[in-house]
């Protein structure tokens, strides 16, 4: 995720003033915060979780990375809430059997284990409001203001306004560079094959990755880039 990516590049939050030798091969497509509950716990507003049992995601992984950063935005205590920290299917399974209030997903939509939930049980995806939005923006350069498309979860047929982060694939800064090279080029140019795979291959573009790298760019994707004619920003030059 794009956020985790800009924390190890610079050694901020969980890496601890340690920065890493990474930069960006290319962008993927993007996360978004899917914070669920079900319809029967009156839960609407993500400010409800105080003195709730909830789940932000597995210790360590880009979902309880993204949680803890949002939810710090908005000035929810993590310690006013308690925190199982569970993988995406036993949130699911935790939330149908009313174990947690609240599980925290970031993941393309629709994911499974969602997706699976919504079959059996009522489901809530809280929004985020304008003043929300606005405070998480401001804290995080990498999120956005984005919606979650209605139709995709059973019962969730409305836009839910939310927040977005782009997931970029990293590599260690010591690759070769035509090593590298050879590798977004057969990434780009296979587009097509991976789209039959998955539709979010549609975002895995030369323009995206462009518009969208949280972090510096490898020698090895910006001698693609020129050779395609795409400018790459300065800020993205390593």
């Amino acid at each position: 995720m794009g956020d985790v990516a800009v924390a190890g590049y610079n050694g901020l939050s969980k890496f601890k003033g340690k920065k890493h030798n990474i930069l960006s091969m290319a962008i993927m497509y993007p996360n978004l915060l899917q914070v669920v509950a079900l319809k029967k716990s009156g839960i609407t507003n993500i400010e409800q979780v105080k003195g709730k049992n909830i789940s932000t995601g597995s210790p360590g992984s880009g979902t309880n990375f993204m949680a803890e950063a949002v939810l710090k935005a908005l000035e929810i205590p993590l310690d006013s809430f308690k925190d199982s920290r569970l993988s995406f299917t036993e949130s699911a399974n935790a939330l149908r059997d009313n174990t947690i209030k609240v599980g925290v997903w970031s993941v393309g939509p629709g994911t499974s284990s969602i997706l699976d939930l919504s079959t059996t049980h009522d489901i809530n995806i809280l929004p985020f409001t304008p003043e929300q939005t606005k405070k998480i923006l401001a804290s995080k350069s990498t999120y956005a203001g984005v919606e979650l498309a209605g139709g995709i979860y059973r019962g969730i047929d409305k836009p839910v306004p939310t927040i977005g982060v782009w997931n970029v694939m990293i590599c260690q800064k010591s690759l070769d560079t035509d090593l590298v090279y050879k590798l977004v080029k057969v990434l780009f140019e296979n587009n097509a094959y991976l789209m039959k795979i998955h539709p979010s291959a549609a975002y895995t573009t030369p323009e995206n990755t462009v518009k969208y790298s949280s972090i510096p760019l490898h020698p090895g994707t910006i001698k693609y880039l020129k050779e395609k004619g795409i400018d790459v920003p300065s800020r993205l030059m390593p």
